[in-house]
């Protein structure tokens, strides 16, 4: 699942402040400039922990515990995302020190609650993947498609002799297409598969 929108939520726990922010991010570079823009905010905060996903397997994670001892911070942070099948993500937790120490336990639980209220408020997306094909039909069949295949998206239409159509649709539908389009003696001939692609839907 992905976010497209960047959140930001604060929790206080024993005086300490986390500052969580969520950050769409395709690419490394987008990380460094994301970790870059915090940190400069954030000059004078004690921490700047994260952890981010990039990937549509997840191939690439990273965490850093950023001066906070050894997996206390990064670590569950990544653990977080990773339950919440997150990818394309960076999370940063900022911690302004209240002079309270947290112990390792108290440091753990802290920063996963601080990842997991802030994705509370995010909006998420999951991935779909589409089937995009070409099809000439006659004007009959046209004004047959336009009225029973639902499932299908028109994204370009010549009106020539015949209508030749752009047409996409999700890609385990486009597998009944053609026998769809058979049931209602409209041609399959002309059928072709120019390639598959991926969309993002809002999960409601």
């Amino acid at each position: 699942m992905r976010i497209k929108d960047t959140y930001e939520n604060t929790i206080v726990i024993q005086k300490s402040e986390f500052i969580t922010r969520l950050f769409r991010v395709n690419s490394i570079e987008e990380v460094e400039e994301k970790l870059a823009y915090v940190r400069k905010k954030h000059y004078d905060a004690r921490h700047n922990c994260y952890a981010y996903i990039l990937g549509d397997n997840q191939e690439i994670q990273k965490a850093s515990d950023d001066g906070e001892p050894s997996k206390t911070a990064g670590a569950p942070m990544l653990d977080v995302l990773k339950k919440n099948n997150m990818t394309n993500i960076l999370a940063i937790v900022t911690r302004y020190f209240g002079g309270i120490l947290l112990g390792a336990g108290g440091l753990v639980r802290a920063y996963s609650s601080s990842i997991s209220e802030c994705l509370k408020l995010a909006k998420l997306y999951d991935t779909k993947m589409q089937a995009k094909f070409t099809l000439t039909i006659s004007y009959p069949s046209y004004n047959t498609l336009l009225k029973v295949f639902p499932y299908i998206h028109i994204e370009d239409q010549a009106f020539m002799e015949d209508v030749i159509l752009t047409g996409s649709c999700d890609l385990d539908k486009y597998a009944s297409l053609k026998e769809d389009l058979y049931k209602y003696k409209i041609s399959t001939d002309t059928l072709t598969l120019l390639g598959e692609f991926q969309i993002e839907v809002p999960i409601e």
